[in-house]
């Protein structure tokens, strides 16, 4: 979808991170989503501070910021706010892969708890059952060795996808993920 920066035509809009209104003729970022009252799949925007943006969607900012032509008076704090909250932002691509903050998530495949610093992969959840409003994209959580069920692909394919979807993996996250992976193929 495609992410928008633009000055506030009017003062109605309030930002969708932190509840404020957003000053007429301030630098706003759209966020694109589906707009839930489309029978036609039509799209609408979410509206974002700058600065909120760049502390919540850093990266969707970022790539708006891009293509933005006009003057963005704040531009070094923008890219400086930007750049301490980019790891700390989830993936919103899928598949990608992390380490387990926590053992709450159990794994989609085998339904084993998913231990705390574990390396676990996100795949998007396939809707269960009717849905009146469009949701946003929720992970389904599975251990590294069970994800290879769910994702199609020779292990190379999978793993690069996974690799360029993910943030903060090092060199042994990534190690792990391969024998994992290929393991779990080999099976």
């Amino acid at each position: 979808m495609a992410h928008i920066v633009e000055t506030a035509k009017s003062g109605r809009a309030r930002c969708r991170t932190c509840g404020e209104g957003i000053a007429k003729d301030a630098l706003r970022f759209g966020e694109e989503v589906p707009n839930a009252f489309s029978e036609s799949g039509g799209t609408t925007f979410h509206w974002h501070h700058a600065q909120c943006a760049a502390k919540k969607k850093p990266s969707q900012l970022r790539e708006a910021l891009a293509v933005y032509t006009g003057d963005v008076h704040n531009r070094e704090e923008l890219e400086q706010l930007i750049a301490e909250n980019e790891l700390k932002q989830r993936p919103t691509t899928f598949p990608f892969a992390e380490r387990s903050p926590s053992a709450r998530a159990k794994c989609g495949e085998c339904r084993n708890v998913i231990e705390k610093g574990a390396l676990r992969v996100a795949v998007q959840r396939e809707p269960d059952g009717p849905s009146l409003m469009i949701m946003p994209a929720t992970p389904r959580y599975l251990h590294a060795a069970c994800a290879r069920q769910s994702l199609p692909g020779a292990t190379a394919d999978v793993l690069a996808s996974i690799k360029k979807n993910s943030r903060g993996l090092t060199d042994a996250d990534l190690a792990e993920l391969g024998a994992a992976l290929s393991d779990a193929h080999g099976q």
